[in-house]
């Protein structure tokens, strides 16, 4: 008897132990995730289909619209507001997960008409490329001008009207400087087709080697992107002179020279996706039209831009006359209206094929409901 006693008392030790045990497994089973293991990964949801969808109970939902790639990585002051947008946390606040990315125009163009890139920052250069049919549309206006032609110090060359017989220095043919000279010199009746040979613009693969050619009297003007036109015309005894600036010139003062440009395909699908990000936009280009000090000091520390005079990117900054949100509210600048005037400007010395310019102009406008989404 006692031998059968001891026999059933361990038989029911070992069912206790099992039952403990499998109760523990199923535990640590149902939890998903316990301290000193990985929590469940976020799942985002694809902009066009499941933006407004629930995600399961055991999933964790950090942005609403997910991972997006933005171009961000080129270094160019005036991009200030991608910069600020993406330390700030503002593109996360209008849930987005921004990835900056390294894209050059050919990369962008194809983004943009795939939707794998939903937005980037642009000049009027992009407007041959719609007509051409990449399947993109301007949603705002970013900043104003960031171009300067500079001249050697004491140079005869004071006007466009000067420059008839002239080599010009520009980064490439139908770049943007190139073709804000071409219009320049259009408007001052000298012609800017290679054809007629009036004025002879001359490519150079960098700023620099633009400078170098100036100095060296191979070209007599060097069409710039900022912070370049700026660094070598200011202080106490500076290189050369500026002959033309941008944000001045009467021909482009007080008018968009750089767009926000959205992709077709992502408007079509989820136009609540790029009211978003364009929410996320102005509330970067308030922060710094408020705070252009250290919004440089931002770009400078997290080099997001090589800058090494910050008082004169700081000026250069509140040159660029990054909107406020209440500029946007009362359309201070009218962007339509800016994009019909560089329509007609680049389609009259023909760099644009249309014959309707203003149909053109209102064809690649889409104006967003910024309440989308909200």
């Amino acid at each position: 008897m006692k031998k059968y006693r001891k026999l059933s008392i361990g038989l029911a030790l070992i069912l206790v132990m099992i039952f403990v045990l499998s109760a523990c497994g199923g535990k640590a089973t149902s939890t998903g995730g316990s301290s000193g293991g990985s929590a469940p990964a976020a799942t985002a949801p694809a902009p066009a289909e499941d933006a407004g969808s629930s995600a399961p109970a055991e999933q964790v939902t950090e942005f609403k619209y997910g991972k997006i790639d933005i171009p961000g990585k080129d270094g160019a002051l005036c991009g200030a507001p991608i910069y600020i947008a993406y330390d700030q946390g503002f593109f996360a606040e209008e849930g987005f997960d921004v990835t900056l990315i390294s894209a050059d125009a050919e990369t962008r163009k194809i983004g943009l008409n795939n939707g794998t890139i939903p937005i980037v920052n642009g000049d009027f250069q992009f407007f041959p490329s719609i007509e051409e049919g990449v399947k993109v549309k301007v949603v705002d206006g970013l900043h104003n001008g960031c171009i300067k032609f500079l001249v050697p110090k004491g140079s005869s060359i004071k006007t466009a009207s000067d420059l008839k017989g002239k080599k010009v220095a520009v980064d490439e043919i139908g770049g943007t400087p190139h073709q804000v000279a071409s219009v320049w010199v259009e408007k001052a009746g000298i012609s800017a087709k290679p054809e007629d040979g009036e004025v002879e613009f001359v490519v150079y693969s960098d700023g620099n080697l633009e400078l170098e050619a100036l100095r060296s009297g191979d070209v007599e003007v060097a069409a710039l992107w900022d912070p370049l036109g700026s660094i070598y015309t200011s202080g106490d005894d500076p290189e050369f002179e500026v002959l033309f600036d941008l944000s001045t010139d009467p021909t482009f003062a007080g008018k968009y020279c750089c767009f926000l440009y959205a992709s077709s395909k992502v408007i079509d699908e989820n136009p609540e996706y790029v009211s978003a990000l364009l929410r996320a936009y102005h509330k970067a280009q308030e922060w710094i039209a408020e705070n252009p000090k250290e919004a440089v000091e931002i770009i400078s520390s997290k080099k997001y831009s090589a800058i090494e005079d910050i008082a004169l990117a700081e000026e250069l900054v509140k040159s660029y006359a990054y909107p406020s949100l209440h500029d946007h509210e009362v359309g201070t600048q009218n962007v339509e209206e800016d994009v019909k005037y560089f329509v007609n400007e680049l389609a009259g010395i023909g760099y644009l094929k249309t014959t309707d310019p203003d149909a053109f102009a209102s064809e690649i406008y889409y104006n967003v409901d910024l309440e989308l989404g909200k």
